[in-house]
């Protein structure tokens, strides 16, 4: 497979999505209450879902232009 199913912008999208989950997983870790601590799992929950369906859509484009070439 050729890297142009992921151009630079989805590489930016996946790149700012684990930054998000990182600071997900910080605000998690240093919650001193509930609350922060369960948006801190969410927002990590957020960023590596996200980054999973940008890698799926990738990967059915590639398929896609697979079935089309023949």
């Amino acid at each position: 497979m050729t890297t142009s199913h992921f151009p630079l912008s989805r590489m930016l999208f996946m790149a700012a999505s684990a930054v998000i989950a990182l600071i997900g997983l910080l605000a998690a870790g240093i919650a001193r209450d509930d609350g922060m601590s369960l948006f801190g799992l969410g927002l990590f929950g957020f960023g590596v879902l996200f980054i999973l369906s940008l890698i799926k859509r990738g990967f059915d484009e590639a398929e896609q232009a697979r079935k089309l070439e023949g």
